[in-house]
């Protein structure tokens, strides 16, 4: 699929994977299905799920590390400065780094797939859900097949195609 479709159905999964309400147990049931599909298939990943002012669920599988959760951090950053996921960022941008210009220091924002943004109806963008362990399109792909789940959609209607 060319980029140009790849960025299209980003759009999509960002328009249409919208919650109906969000809060504590909403974030707890989609983090322990990425948490239980995670060790059902043997995945080596961190799922974090917050709003903007605070973390509502994390959990972390075997062959994880620290650097997981900094990767995820910095792609919660980069989804709420650009109310975006940070793959479409990708797809966009490519992975290099922000440039000076753009005031994102790559310290803090980082292009690579994994974060999505948390869409309710009504309120629009109140925080993400950001997988970090896999190749980038892969932890894309965790989120969203997660959101569609919840949300009694086809993943397959919403899955970015193997590269």
């Amino acid at each position: 699929m060319a980029v140009a479709e790849d960025i299209a159905l980003v759009k999509k999964q960002e328009q249409d994977l919208v919650l109906a309400e969000f809060d504590e147990a909403v974030a707890f049931k989609l983090g322990s299905a990425i948490r239980d599909r995670a060790l059902a298939e043997g995945l080596s990943l961190v799922v974090d799920i917050r709003t903007w002012d605070r973390q509502m669920f994390f959990a972390a599988t075997d062959g994880t590390s620290a650097d997981n959760a900094e990767w995820v951090r910095r792609k919660v950053n980069t989804v709420r400065r650009f109310q975006r996921a940070s793959y479409r960022m990708v797809l966009e941008r490519g992975e290099a780094p922000f440039s000076p210009q753009a005031g994102a220091d790559p310290a803090d924002f980082v292009i690579a797939g994994g974060g999505f943004p948390i869409r309710v109806k009504g309120a629009g963008i109140v925080g993400c859900l950001t997988i970090s362990g896999l190749p980038g399109r892969d932890d894309h792909g965790v989120a969203v097949a997660a959101l569609c789940d919840h949300l009694g959609l086809d993943r397959a209607a919403f899955a970015l195609p193997r590269e």
